[in-house]
């Protein structure tokens, strides 16, 4: 297989390097991207990987355009990535409408830092969990993952790739500055034990091809050039991609598109969680914050607290289900991230229970795991 991609072996890599590595052994040979701390080192690495395996790189003028060549080039075949970072990701809402509209498997890296706004453009955040999933505008699903470490960079890079053409949706891995920099061991396994995802022709001829067929929860996808009439548009559309403004045709398209995540959510939704069984209290996290809650919980075990970890390894769909759960068990949770309480908000939605907690943190730094004990033994219960 090798063709240029990273040999099986253990590597120590930095986490955007890790990032760049899955998606080169996912099949990605188009990039597209601009300048932005503290995703730097997706792209320059991207620059010099690229011509390596065959594929091409291109830094356009803008996040704008960068994210519209990855959906014109995902749309010819090739799958594609950008990265960036929360400035750039604002700027890129419009389009990954559009790319689930035309229903566009694309693959978007957002190593989030401090914000609003400018922000801190070097120091840690987690500001970004909301935009993911509600950033553009109209009804739309995408799905996103959550690493903590280099090795989930890579591991969850080649997942979205194959959740993005499995699917046909725009996909996103939301790390963090940290994890993007910081560098690790990375086992890359035998070739033949990943999966890589590759889109197959329409199984009927070309004049009976339709591109949005209402038959079919994931049409079969097909790029230009493949010999079949292709018409694609962010209007609402029917099953041909012509315009239309008749409402229940654009209702059963606007729904299937939407069901195909809703009705496979128990398939893509991802969690880890340790000692729960015993647990009074829960503590919710993700990304460089799960890293800190692990010391913490063991820390409070010691200390006789009966404390488990819930960590959440895809942000949408949210992982529900086994939380909901455990809170109707009459467990406590507390939610522990590096913004004001945004994975909260979502879990106090899915989790109507009084006994909810929250510890945002200002971004900048990482919450230490004697600051999460501190707020472990406010709330517990025991």
């Amino acid at each position: 297989m090798n063709n240029g991609v990273l040999k099986p072996g253990d590597y120590f890599l930095r986490g955007n390097y890790a990032c760049v590595e899955g998606a080169l052994l996912a099949g990605c040979r188009f990039f597209a991207g601009y300048p932005i701390t503290p995703s730097n080192e997706i792209s320059a690495m991207m620059a010099r990987r690229m011509p390596q395996v065959g594929g091409s790189f291109i830094q356009f003028e803008d996040e704008i355009a960068s994210i519209v060549g990855v959906i014109g080039a995902a749309n010819g075949g090739v799958k594609s990535m950008t990265a960036t970072s929360g400035p750039g990701f604002s700027l890129m809402q419009e389009a990954i409408g559009l790319a689930f509209m035309i229903e566009t498997p694309i693959v978007i890296v957002d190593v989030q830092r401090g914000g609003p706004s400018t922000g801190l453009p070097t120091q840690v955040g987690q500001g970004d969990f909301i935009q993911t999933n509600f950033g553009s505008h109209g009804d739309y699903e995408t799905v996103v993952y959550l690493p903590n470490s280099p090795q989930e960079m890579f591991d969850m890079t080649i997942e979205a790739f194959n959740t993005a053409w499995r699917y046909r949706v725009p996909v996103i891995v939301l790390a963090d500055q940290m994890i993007g920099q910081m560098i690790e061991k990375v086992s890359v396994p035998p070739y033949d034990e990943i999966e890589i995802v590759e889109y197959e022709k329409p199984d009927v001829p070309p004049e009976e091809f339709l591109p949005f067929d209402f038959r079919y929860e994931v049409p079969p996808f097909v790029a230009a050039g493949d010999g079949y009439r292709i018409h694609l548009t962010g209007l609402a559309h029917d099953e041909r991609g012509y315009p239309t403004t008749n409402h229940e045709i654009y209702s059963k398209m606007l729904l299937r598109k939407l069901r195909k995540i809703w009705d496979n959510e128990d398939r893509i939704m991802e969690w880890e969680e340790q000692l729960t069984e015993d647990a009074n209290l829960i503590v919710v996290s993700y990304g460089i914050t799960s890293r800190s809650v692990y010391k913490a919980v063991r820390d409070a075990r010691e200390k006789g607290m009966k404390v488990g970890i819930y960590r959440l390894k895809t942000a949408w769909p949210f992982p529900y289900k086994r939380l909901r759960e455990m809170a109707n068990e009459g467990k406590d949770i507390l939610v522990v991230e590096v913004n004001m309480g945004q994975a909260y908000r979502v879990a106090k939605q899915y989790v109507p229970h009084d006994s909810i907690y929250c510890m945002p943190w200002a971004p900048g730094k990482v919450p230490t795991p004697e600051a999460i004990l501190k707020k472990i033994e406010e709330v517990y219960r025991a």
